[in-house]
């Protein structure tokens, strides 16, 4: 791969260790996917987590100096002075993990965002830009909805990105590379929020690895429905990219979409797809110990929502009831009073964190509901 004067200096640690490592990673990359050179980035996301392996490298990165040259934003690690307050059984060990892969973030000049959906607030792409996104819907709704491009990047190499202001240009930063790879037309009904995540789960199961080019849907999707669709097409397959014909950017027709190409194969959704996917995903049944929303962040409008639902009830006391969101959307639902509901029901609207983190270990074994097959 074609690397410039600068980047020769960086990967010579002319710039400092951190860089050199950033750049070693993007150069090993580009050459494993057969770049021919980098390209200048206008922003990253960085799909943190408060485990090892991002630890690992983000304190690598900081330790060697790294700073980010465009803005970077963070994915969900936990408020840990707010959950250590409610449990005593996080493992002093994992909470430090969490502790330092914060602090090293904070070191390397990243946008402290803790949120899975930067692109609704914190870190929003225009229309055309390259960026290096990490994480599960986030890359999808860039790319699809937002029309701006990136490769389906790991925290580590988004992180690298963030860092050297630069990407291997190879994948979806290609326009020969962001054609649709297989026809799903829709005959389903979906009626709401969780008809999409049926669908993603469902479009992501079958397909595996590819673009679909959705079409049979009639009215245009909201955010929340296009997040879910993003972020569920991710649990048991890898879809980068897809297209809604008319109601999504880049392609208003299928032919547009598929760009001269025939579709590899044909998926049809019924009904009863939908409610295959529905029965896949329940794994249990009796009495639950807690409920769980917002994976992905919960946006201002689904927090309302739920504050519509519980006003004027009450929990029940034997179940914990748990909405994770933003700190962005937190704030603007504290104004609007959806929080002082959600809290006098007996809820919690907690920030910066996802199901996957150490805080929720107190529920392991226990018996939950969420709508996030994720």
């Amino acid at each position: 791969m074609y690397l410039t004067k600068e980047e020769e200096r960086i990967l010579n640690g002319e710039f400092g260790e951190g860089m050199r490592k950033a750049i070693e990673l993007l150069v090993a990359i580009g050459d494993a996917y057969g770049a021919e050179k980098m390209i200048p980035i206008s922003r990253a996301h960085a799909a943190s987590s408060g485990q090892e392996g991002d630890l690992y490298f983000v304190e690598l990165l900081a330790d060697g100096g790294a700073r980010c040259r465009v803005p970077t934003s963070t994915n969900p690690v936990y408020d840990i002075g707010y959950f250590h307050r409610l449990f005593d059984s996080i493992p002093e060990d994992e909470a430090e993990v969490a502790r330092r892969v914060m602090e090293a973030y904070k070191r390397v000049g990243a946008i402290l965002s803790w949120s899975c959906i930067p692109y609704m607030a914190e870190n929003i792409p225009l229309y055309g830009e390259t960026v290096a996104f990490s994480e599960s819907s986030a890359t999808p709704y860039v790319n699809s909805v937002i029309g701006a491009r990136t490769n389906r990047e790991a925290a580590q190499s988004a992180l690298a990105a963030g860092v050297i202001g630069k990407t291997p240009e190879y994948g979806l930063l290609l326009k020969e590379n962001r054609k649709g790879t297989n026809l799903v037309n829709v005959e389903a009904t979906l009626k709401d929020e969780f008809d999409y995540t049926l669908l993603g789960y469902y479009v992501g199961k079958r397909i595996g690895y590819g673009i679909p080019v959705v079409t049979g849907i009639t009215r245009q999707p909201s955010t929340e429905e296009l997040i879910n669709f993003c972020a569920m097409s991710n649990v048991p397959g890898a879809i980068s990219m897809f297209y809604i014909p008319r109601f999504t950017v880049d392609a208003s027709t299928i032919e547009e979409a598929f760009q001269g190409d025939v579709p590899k194969d044909k998926i049809t959704v019924t009904d009863h797809e939908l409610k295959q996917a529905y029965d896949e995903l329940q794994t249990t049944s009796g009495r639950i110990d807690f409920v769980m929303l917002g994976c992905p962040h919960y946006t201002l409008k689904q927090v309302e929502e739920v504050a519509r639902l519980l006003k004027g009830k009450r929990i029940h006391d034997d179940v914990s009831f748990w909405v994770c969101t933003s700190a962005t959307t937190k704030v603007l639902a504290k104004r609007n009073g959806y929080v002082d509901i959600i809290e006098k029901a007996g809820g919690h609207v907690v920030v910066d964190t996802c199901i996957d983190e150490p805080c929720w270990i107190a529920y392991k074994d226990k018996v939950g509901m969420t709508d996030s097959p994720k």
